[in-house]
């Protein structure tokens, strides 16, 4: 097996260089993770790089991609926008293109620099690396415009590495906002996804707002902008406001996306809330059922997902009042969440964020509905029942489990 070293090493005897690119560079600067090495060759044409590894699986019908033990490596080229769109471009790639043009192509600084795999040269036309110490997001050429998907790219970098979008970028990601919708779904879906594992998801959904395209994908979210709510609950503000903090909250709580996205949904009903009730919200956990299915069949959101986020609507205004209920409607509330993808203890996730404003860990350590409805069902269960009456009929059982249940909770101090 050829080791890198080795591999730029035949690169240069051909004529060629090798270099380190993209992602990896930005990482190694900000002392991440490197995930993947996305290497540039430059000075071989495609059939010299054949040649001197014919081991190579070649790959891309617009532009050749070559890969060696499971590690890709990209001639140096160049592109022109031919259409609309993210994939409407044409490329040259020949031994005549420099790493400085490579790199002008490419979306943001920070993921414009180059390093020279054999002699370390750190190659960085677009004053990258003074972008990484400044934590700012800053188009590499006026070229960004070209392919709308790097307006959700910007965003979700911004979330991911918490950094700030220069405003001459927020402007092109705002030129953009007419090919949006030419952008797969399934892409939407990755950087959506990407965001939403970051330490503050909020931050994809400021920028976007910031470039006045929040409404494009995310119109559920945007339709939350305005939507005041009761002052003496909500200090934060607005319904937009109010769930960006939950959001924020979910992941300091929990990796699971799936909860997650609950905490994000789970007030979509607010967004369509009819202006003469404001800043009441009545109906606003069943309405958001509906809001949730259409969001997640707009960008492919994972039918488990939203099975939890219609969960999350449903019942987190009643599971936030649990204590108040009767014993009845909370053995109701315990049976039909414990049987839900989001189960129990997921939804008690979603209240504590919704709930929380600065003491999080104090407000989840207080929610009793998931403690109690765990020994409830563990205690009072189908054996109980079967030892208790085992003359009960089946069209009986639920009933009877059901009513044992409650009288197990009215017992309990």
């Amino acid at each position: 097996m050829l080791e890198i070293l080795q591999i730029a090493n035949k690169i240069k005897n051909a004529g060629g260089t090798l270099y380190l690119v993209g992602g990896a560079i930005r990482n190694k600067f900000l002392n991440l993770p490197i995930t993947d090495e996305d290497y540039c060759v430059t000075g071989l044409t495609k059939e010299k790089f054949q040649e001197i590894f014919p081991e190579a699986k070649i790959q891309g019908k617009s532009f050749p991609v070559f890969t060696i033990n499971n590690i890709e490596f990209a001639l140096a080229r160049k592109e022109r926008k031919i259409g609309i769109g993210h994939k409407a471009f044409e490329f040259l790639a020949d031994e005549n293109i420099t790493i400085e043009e490579d790199l002008a192509r490419r979306d943001l600084t920070i993921n414009s620099i180059a390093e020279n795999v054999l002699t370390k040269e750190i190659i960085d036309p677009f004053n990258g690396i003074q972008d990484l110490k400044n934590k700012i997001l800053r188009k590499t050429t006026d070229a960004f415009k070209e392919d709308p998907l790097r307006v959700y790219r910007t965003a979700r970098f911004a979330a991911t590495l918490e950094f700030t979008v220069d405003s001459k970028t927020i402007e092109l990601m705002k030129s953009l906002k007419s090919e949006l919708n030419t952008l797969s779904k399934e892409r939407v879906f990755i950087e959506f996804k990407k965001a939403l594992s970051s330490n503050k998801p909020s931050i994809f959904f400021e920028v976007l707002k910031q470039a006045e395209v929040l409404d494009v994908h995310f119109k559920e979210i945007s339709n939350l902008i305005g939507k005041n709510q009761p002052e003496k609950y909500h200090p934060e503000g607005d319904s937009y406001n109010h769930t960006m903090i939950v959001v924020d909250n979910s992941a300091k709580l929990t990796d699971n996306l799936e909860i997650r996205f609950s905490c994000l949904v789970h007030d979509f009903g607010k967004g369509n809330t009819p202006k003469a009730i404001l800043p009441h919200h009545y109906g606003h956990d069943e309405r958001g059922i509906e809001l949730v299915k259409k969001f997640g069949n707009r960008i492919g959101i994972p039918n488990s997902w939203i099975k939890c986020g219609k969960t999350a609507c449903k019942w987190h205004m009643k599971a936030g009042i649990f204590e108040q209920m009767t014993a009845s409607k909370k053995i109701d509330l315990i049976e039909n969440i414990s049987k839900s993808y989001l189960g129990l203890e997921g939804l008690k996730i979603v209240v504590a964020c919704d709930k929380a404003r600065n003491n999080l860990h104090e407000i989840l350590n207080s929610i009793t509905f998931e403690r109690i409805g765990k020994e409830c069902l563990n205690k009072i269960n189908g054996n109980y029942i079967k030892k208790k009456y085992p003359n009960i009929t089946e069209k009986e059982f639920g009933k009877k489990l059901h009513e044992e249940r409650v009288k197990w909770l009215k017992g309990i101090k």
